[in-house]
């Protein structure tokens, strides 16, 4: 947690936020819709990917204690090319876009929140675009082991595969090494 919460906050807060579960395999969001919630994990595993020339590709994972949505289209409104399933049952808490914006435009503390946790995220990307274009596979499937190190047991290979950019016949043969 980064903020201490105030008592008016907790309030708005418990008006604002409403518990979800999604079953293995839901989709939560589709590419051909508008991103108007953002979730966050109590239990389970989310997943966010895109489509390329027909192949799901895996953009990140989220699990326990983290928030999931499609930013581009959170934030700007419009729809975008990410999707969100769930990989394994899941129990989260969601907050509706507006619902969220009042809460920015009056505590100061959900903005500063937003600021941490958005330079938390930044350094994880800047990690993960360090580790796709300067490592060798055996070394972004070590980074992606250390990245999801509570979750990537519990990941489909055929996922993870397609996180790393590689083939699930060189993932197969990177795990066969260990």
């Amino acid at each position: 947690m980064f903020i201490e919460l105030s008592e008016h906050l907790k309030t708005e807060l418990s008006k604002r936020i409403k518990p979800i579960v999604f079953e293995k395999g839901e989709l939560i969001l589709d590419a051909k819709n508008i991103c108007t919630k953002s979730y966050f994990i109590n239990k389970g595993i989310l997943r966010t990917y895109f489509f390329k020339d027909g192949n799901e590709i895996s953009e990140y994972f989220c699990g326990i204690n983290e928030w999931v949505n499609s930013p581009k289209s959170f934030i700007q409104r419009e729809k975008d090319i990410y999707y969100i399933d769930a990989i394994e049952n899941t129990e989260a808490y969601f907050i509706d876009v507006n619902d969220l914006v009042f809460l920015f435009d009056n505590f100061p503390e959900m903005e500063r929140y937003a600021r941490l946790s958005m330079g938390s995220v930044f350094g994880h990307l800047m990690e993960r675009i360090k580790s796709m274009r300067f490592t060798s596979a055996k070394e972004k499937y070590t980074h992606f082991q250390e990245t999801y190190a509570d979750i990537y047991h519990r990941i489909p290979l055929g996922m993870v595969a397609s996180y790393l950019g590689i083939t699930r016949e060189t993932l197969s043969r990177i795990r066969a090494e260990k």
